[in-house]
């Protein structure tokens, strides 16, 4: 159990845990083409953050990342292939961490969206571009900084 989450029901923590996924699937489709190099640099960057992540978030990523992997390829089997109809559907189920991020320790909370934001960072950057420059594609670019998710009051 993550501690900061003890005030959370479980369809609210099973949320949670979930999004690193859902900002992967966000992220990487946001081109309509999901690569395998962004798919494996979520589950890298899931990885390190178990020992580098900020010191809140440790705890969480303990829990997270050992079925990352796993959870992140059920979610992406069960999107719509359609690019904008599956962004349109996260996009909506990302939105619902904010009414729980107001039940969690507000600095906690903060740093949980920073995190997010690196990860979404991270994978949209994956894709590479040309000779590393343009490594950011436009439609990722609208995306990759997660206003859908608020901090909390």
């Amino acid at each position: 159990m993550i501690p900061e989450l003890q005030n959370l029901n479980e369809s609210e923590i099973d949320l949670l845990k979930k999004i690193p996924a859902m900002v992967t699937i966000l992220i990487a489709g946001a081109d309509e083409e999901i690569s395998k190099s962004e798919l494996k640099e979520a589950v890298n960057v899931t990885k390190i953050k178990q020992s580098k992540a900020r010191k809140e978030l440790l705890s969480y990523y303990k829990e997270v990342a050992p079925d990352f992997e796993e959870s992140l390829n059920e979610l992406l089997n069960s999107y719509p292939q359609e690019a904008e109809v599956r962004s349109k559907q996260v996009i909506e189920e990302i939105e619902r961490l904010n009414s729980i991020l107001t039940k969690v320790d507000k600095d906690w909370a903060v740093q949980f969206i920073e995190s997010m934001k690196d990860i979404a960072k991270r994978v949209a950057e994956a894709a590479g571009g040309v000779f590393g420059y343009l490594s950011i594609g436009y439609e990722e670019s609208k995306l990759i900084d997660l206003k859908m998710i608020k901090v909390p009051a």
